[in-house]
């Protein structure tokens, strides 16, 4: 396949096709962030690096793309966002809507949170597509839902695979510590999951979220921790600062529910 991937990151997308077993003949990348450009080279040299999406007009340098992808800009739709929508960074969106009309490739794939009912219908019409929503908590250890509009056929929900925070951190339970406002003052308040998995791996170097219990004791996860539970390889964000390697994971995909999804390319 011919692949052009939009707001490409770290190439989890380029990642989870090498898993799902679909030979990839180019991949073209638009990324501006430095630090997610220099793992995804690390880990894919091949990779044909295209720069800003606001600066890609198609039909330029490559043809004949057979699958656009990309998890546009989350930041002004989440719920821990600033609520601004379409007008903040997420407005991103309609530059996948711009590029993916100009290539008029075979599949698509976009990925982005959980949002405002209106937003998500203004995607759906955009693309044309009704989304499927997929928690990684079913093949992964962390709770981390998303939308996902694509044409690939034959999509489905993973089946559970059971997988816990334990299971990767031995005695672990995923946990939160945030201050709380009493009548006494702001206090630290630990806030311990009860589905055995961890919460949601944030793109914010805050040890204070990514973090989990074991035997009492709190303490942050690890780069390398953060990359299994995303089922990324051990050490695949290698080669950046520690607080890079955070922000470039929690910006990532959870690579076995894209490989999963990318199970109906090979139809």
């Amino acid at each position: 396949m011919n692949v052009l991937s939009l707001f490409d990151g770290i190439s989890c997308g380029r990642l989870a096709l090498e898993r799902a077993g679909i030979k990839v003949n180019k991949y073209y990348a638009s990324e501006i962030d430095k630090h997610a450009i220099k793992i995804a080279q690390k880990n894919f040299p091949d990779t044909i690096q295209i720069g800003d999406v606001r600066e890609i007009y198609p039909p330029d340098y490559y043809q004949d793309i057979d699958l656009v992808m990309g998890g546009s800009p989350c930041q002004s739709f989440s719920i821990a966002g600033d609520g601004s929508g379409f007008q903040g960074k997420s407005g991103l969106f309609w530059e996948f809507v711009r590029v993916l009309k100009a290539v008029n490739p075979k599949y698509f794939l976009l990925e982005n949170v959980k949002m405002k009912k209106e937003w998500l219908d203004i995607i759906t019409e955009a693309l044309g597509v009704e989304p499927i929503m997929i928690n990684s908590s079913l093949v992964s250890a962390q709770n981390r839902v998303r939308y996902y509009w694509t044409n690939i056929p034959n999509v489905t929900i993973p089946e559970d695979r059971n997988i816990s925070i334990s299971d990767i951190i031995p005695g672990a339970t995923g946990a939160t510590k945030r201050n709380q406002v009493t009548k006494d003052g702001v206090k630290p308040f630990l806030n311990i999951r009860k589905d055995n998995k961890s919460n949601c791996l944030v793109s914010s170097y805050s040890k204070k979220l990514n973090a989990v219990v074991i035997n009492g004791e709190f303490r942050s996860l690890t780069p390398e921790e953060c990359e299994i539970i995303q089922t990324l390889p051990e050490g695949y964000t290698d080669g950046i600062s520690e607080s890079q390697r955070y922000k470039a994971i929690g910006n990532g995909w959870t690579v076995d529910v894209i490989a999963h999804l990318f199970e109906g390319l090979k139809e």
